[in-house]
């Protein structure tokens, strides 16, 4: 991945958050969450300001971004869809719906699109299973859906 350079406004912005929780080695999964809200995404670059911040070493805090799945050092799309493939949904035909997906969008899981419009992801068990296959954009739900049903879904986008 291309090493990016952060602009002295987006290190004033991190240091702010991490100062707004007191620069707190406790409070560095709630400083991970709230850089990841303002910038999207929390690339190596980001970490080891976060890093220096509270006073943790860069592994640390990697170790943290890559245990936890909601966390990401990619940027997502500006429809990030997601996809549940917990049991229920595999079931019900999750893994059509995703292949649908990556077929109309031409990417992977993983990937956001080139116009920076979608990307896919998967996660598990969302809870609502009486839905499955179900998936999300953004916040939003879609629900008992069919291969031919994506194509539409992603029109409402365009």
């Amino acid at each position: 991945m291309a090493k990016i350079v952060l602009s002295t406004d987006k290190i004033e912005k991190i240091k702010a958050i991490c100062k707004s929780f007191h620069n707190e080695k406790g409070e560095v999964i709630s400083v991970l969450h709230k850089v990841q809200d303002t910038f999207g995404y929390l690339p190596a670059e980001v970490q080891d300001v976060i890093a220096k911040e509270l006073k943790l070493s860069l592994a640390h805090i990697y170790g943290i971004v890559t245990f936890y799945s909601f966390f990401t050092m990619t940027p997502k799309g500006e429809f990030p869809i997601s996809i549940c493939t917990g049991t229920a949904c595999y079931v019900r035909g999750a893994e059509k719906i995703l292949e649908e997906f990556k077929k109309q969008l031409n990417i992977g899981v993983g990937e956001t699109t080139p116009d920076g419009k979608f990307s896919i992801d998967c996660l598990r068990c969302v809870g609502v299973c009486g839905l499955a296959p179900i998936i999300y954009i953004g916040q939003k739900a879609y629900g008992k859906l069919t291969p031919e049903s994506v194509k539409d879904i992603i029109a409402e986008y365009l």
